[in-house]
């Protein structure tokens, strides 16, 4: 029941949904890839491989944009290796189930930009909302979405 080659690849260092996504891969039988630096501590378990990096700024970004396929599909929460996997024709959501797409990376780098100049300037935001169990949900409903449509592509 494999997908012919294609994996889920994990932006692991800050990801909340890492026992749902290698449950949910295991049942489509897509093998993961969690990427964290040394810093965080990952568990190793069948149908997931864990890949530890130097704990320098980009690091797991860059391993995860050297390595990630088209078809794969990559979960992070950040916008900059988001655009770089989509340009490498990969599947990219985030750990709160929203998919990245070429038509709305553009905006999300754009806010992204502007926030960053504005906390330059002293003005600073709430920050992310906490993680919510809906949170979850609707990540694990958009995982299981994804894998069953790749599933069905390949068949």
């Amino acid at each position: 029941m494999g997908m012919d080659g294609a994996k889920i690849v994990v932006d692991a260092d800050a990801c909340p949904v890492k026992s749902e996504i290698a449950e949910t891969a295991a049942r489509f039988g897509v093998p993961v890839v969690m990427v964290a630096s040394f810093d965080h501590r990952l568990e190793q378990r069948a149908g997931v491989s864990v890949v530890q990096v130097d704990r320098s700024d980009q690091s797991v970004d860059l391993y995860i944009a050297n390595r990630i396929a088209p078809g794969d599909v990559l979960v992070t929460q950040d916008f900059g290796l988001a655009a770089l996997a989509l340009a490498k024709h990969a599947i990219v959501i985030s750990n709160r189930g929203q998919t990245y797409t070429d038509r709305t990376i553009g905006f999300l780098l754009e806010k992204r930009h502007e926030s960053a100049r504005r906390r330059r300037n002293g003005k600073y935001g709430k920050g992310p909302k906490p993680f919510t169990e809906e949170d979850r949900q609707t990540f694990l409903q958009t995982l299981t979405k994804v894998l069953t449509r790749l599933q069905e592509n390949r068949t």
